[in-house]
């Protein structure tokens, strides 16, 4: 039970890598927040959690929306009294070269990937900073620190994320609040399985893909929870402001 009395907030925790993250973070005994905009996936989410007799709550949550977010952090803090665990998972993808993006989508990828980030932290730090400790994971990507083709506004916003872990770390090193950032390359979750089975030809698209990583195989969103359940739990705290790579060799592997 490495998170016994913990409580958790996970964004995005409706699915993909934070909905099995919110199952192992409950499993190891902790409270899980379960923030999402999608209602279905989040009550989703907690329902199976309960049913292994843990202990989630439900909050619809849309990160971008300032009121939304204080909202869910003032209902988390009545119910419980604390927050000891943030989990910045809520993203969105964005695909496709600079020149032939539109100002709205690039908006909207910067809206949900970093200000998310930044109004759900800005909400639960006062509360950590009270307690004198607490982790943050930030969801940044390995894409963070090499080029792919067709993601300029998914990259600036991993990239931004990085450097955000970083900068927070060092503001809140001296309140015992560790922060960092996950690094996964691609996760066959629910959105990329979505997007492969669009292209012409889905099983030649996924085997390229797979040949990015040196593992020649895509990560699972289980591979990343337990790289979040270590940065939650007390073994790490010696990690702080730093990149957690988990993304199979991708970056010493091909880069398009």
């Amino acid at each position: 039970m490495r998170l016994e009395n913990k409580v958790a907030l996970i964004t995005g925790a409706g699915s993909g890598i934070g909905k099995e993250t919110a199952y192992l973070f409950a499993k190891e005994g902790a409270t899980v927040i379960v923030a999402d905009v999608n209602e279905s996936g989040g009550r989703e989410t907690v329902s199976e959690i309960e049913k292994n007799h843990g202990k989630a709550l439900f909050i619809k949550t849309d990160v971008t929306n300032e009121i939304s977010v204080t909202n869910m952090v003032a209902e988390v803090l009545a119910k419980y009294e604390t927050i000891d665990i943030l989990f910045n998972n809520a993203g969105i993808s964005g695909v496709g070269e600079l020149h032939n993006i539109e100002l709205d989508v690039w908006k909207k990828v910067f809206d949900v990937n970093v200000t998310g980030v930044f109004l759900v932290s800005k909400a639960v730090v006062p509360v950590m900073m009270e307690n004198r400790g607490g982790s943050i994971i930030n969801m940044s990507s390995c894409i963070a620190e090499i080029g792919l083709a067709n993601r300029a506004s998914y990259a600036a916003t991993k990239g931004a994320v990085l450097s955000l872990t970083k900068s927070m770390q060092v503001d809140y090193a001296p309140y015992n609040i560790r922060v960092n950032a996950l690094m996964p390359g691609t996760i066959y979750t629910p959105f990329v399985e979505d997007y492969l089975s669009k292209d012409p030809n889905p099983e030649a698209a996924i085997e390229k893909i797979k040949g990015r990583q040196l593992s020649r195989e895509l990560g699972s969103p289980t591979d990343v929870a337990y790289a979040a359940l270590y940065l939650a739990s007390d073994e790490s705290k010696f990690m702080m402001g730093a990149p957690f790579m988990i993304d199979g060799g991708v970056i010493n592997g091909k880069s398009s």
